[in-house]
Order: C-alpha cells, then sequence, then structure tokens
C-alpha cells in the first residue's frame, strides 16, 4: 500500500501536465513548428541553470522566475520571427535557439560547483519525487492557462489551422502568436522544473502524433492524446519504480513504445 501511495503523487502529476501539454500539443503540429516545445524547454532549463549559478534552489520561486524571464524572452523572438521573416524559416530559428540555449546550460552548470546534477535532472526531470505542493501548483497553474485558451479558443485553433484566414478576418497573428507562446511558456517552465526537457517535449508532441493515426477531428485528437497519456504515464511510474530506472526516461521510453504500438495497429488494422 505504501508503493502505491507513493506513486500516486508522480502519477497525478503526469495527469495535470497530460492535459495541458497535449492540447497546446495539438497547437504545435498544426502550427508545423514541432521543435518549438522543445527549444522553449530547454531556454527554461538555461533560466533554471543561470538560478542555480547564482546560488538559487533550483526548485525554489527565485530558480522559477529567472527560468520564466527567459522563457518570455523566447516567446518574444518566435512570434516576432514568424510575423516579420519570410526569408527565415522559423524551425531555422528553433533549432539554433536550442542549440545555443543547450549549451549555455551546459556551460552555466560547469561552473556551478557540485551542482552538476542538475543538469541530468534538467534533461530527465525526476517526477518521481515531486511533492503534493508542487502538484497543487501545476495543477492552478494549468488550469488558468486552460481557462485562457478555452476563451479565446477559436481565435487560436483559427490562427493554428488557417493563419491566412484569421489574418483576412482583421485578427493581429502576431500578438495572437506572442500571447500563445506566452501562455505556453508558462506551463513550459514549471514542467521542465519537475519532468525535465525530454518528457515534456514528449508529453506536446506523442499523444498528439498518435492521435493523428485515428482522428481527424480537433476533440477526437484531445480525448485519444489525454488517454494516451494518462495510460503511458501510469505505465513509466510503475516501470520506473518496479526495474529501478530513471523515471523521467523511462516515461519517455514508454511513450516511444505506445507510439510505435499505435503505428502498427493502425497499419495492420486501420489501414483503410
Amino acid at each position: 500500500m505504501d508503493v502505491w501511495e507513493f506513486l500516486l503523487v508522480p502519477f497525478v502529476a503526469s495527469l495535470v501536465y497530460t492535459g495541458i501539454l497535449s492540447y497546446l500539443g495539438v497547437h504545435v503540429v498544426e502550427r508545423g513548428v514541432i521543435f518549438v516545445d522543445i527549444a522553449l524547454a530547454q531556454i527554461a532549463a538555461l533560466g533554471a541553470a543561470v538560478a542555480v549559478l547564482f546560488g538559487m534552489d533550483v526548485h525554489g520561486e527565485g530558480a522559477y522566475a529567472v527560468s520564466l524571464a527567459f522563457t518570455f524572452l523566447g516567446a518574444v523572438v518566435f512570434s516576432t520571427v514568424k510575423s516579420r521573416s519570410r526569408r527565415i524559416p522559423q524551425e531555422a530559428i528553433i533549432g539554433i535557439t536550442y542549440a545555443v540555449a543547450s549549451a549555455a546550460a551546459i556551460l552555466a552548470m560547469s561552473k556551478a560547483v557540485g551542482e552538476t546534477e542538475h543538469l541530468k535532472d534538467m534533461l530527465v526531470g525526476n517526477i518521481l519525487v515531486v511533492s503534493w505542493p508542487e502538484v497543487g501548483r501545476a495543477a492552478l497553474l494549468c488550469a488558468f492557462v486552460g481557462a485562457f485558451h478555452y476563451i479565446f479558443r477559436r481565435r487560436f485553433l483559427l490562427i493554428s489551422t488557417d493563419p491566412k484566414a484569421a489574418e483576412a478576418q482583421g485578427i493581429s497573428v502576431g500578438w495572437w502568436d506572442f500571447l500563445f507562446y506566452l501562455s505556453f511558456g508558462f506551463v513550459v517552465s514549471s514542467a521542465v522544473a519537475v519532468a525535465g526537457v525530454l518528457l515534456v517535449f514528449c508529453y506536446l508532441i506523442v499523444p498528439s502524433v498518435g492521435a493523428i493515426l485515428f482522428a481527424d477531428s480537433i476533440g477526437r485528437r484531445l480525448a485519444i492524446g489525454w488517454i494516451m497519456g494518462a495510460v503511458v504515464s501510469g505505465l513509466g511510474v510503475y516501470l520506473s519504480l518496479a526495474i529501478d530506472l530513471p523515471t523521467g526516461a523511462t516515461i519517455v521510453c514508454t511513450f516511444g513504445a505506445a507510439l510505435l504500438l499505435m503505428a502498427a495497429v493502425r497499419v495492420l488494422f486501420f489501414r483503410n
């Protein structure tokens, strides 16, 4: 019974992040900027690394504030590049940003004596040791961002699926892109501190990609993505404890295995 109580906290945390990240992942896939999420996650990790370099607790409010500030800067860059530059592909800017942020995080952590373990935590996370207060704060944040997106869901969806039609209707695509990445940054900054960069990327992309195999409508994709995220999270957390493996990396690999299984089912039974 103690084991199940121990697993309950990380499982609930994974459900919280699955709910909002799977939704945001649908928009990311529709926009065709697949790697913007891992780039923003890495920028958030860079902010946390800088905070640690200056003596802040990696899980404290100061580190979160620095991480959030870095993520906001990334949101400004990505929204500005899309709205103003037509010659430079946005994916090129995203790739460059990810590479530079990754290298800068390594440099920052190399100067933080005795804190190199945090570099691994930022990459693969340590969701197994998350606490109930952290889960509560994450749930409130995700509920706030979810409510914001629900209120303006028509604009966000139109911009993600047909930006030209949005412009024709007089919608400021650049401004709403900034709001999208800004709200995205709030969630990513929180999630990276708990789940790590790789796991955040999986929560954003893998459920959406898996759902595309079986559904065309946004509603059905969300339903499939949420179910997939919940099942894989529970299985990954359990396997990490049963086999004594790092939790974040185990969930990431479980996501990959689940996606391969879904693809096989799609080919064998739903080819038409």
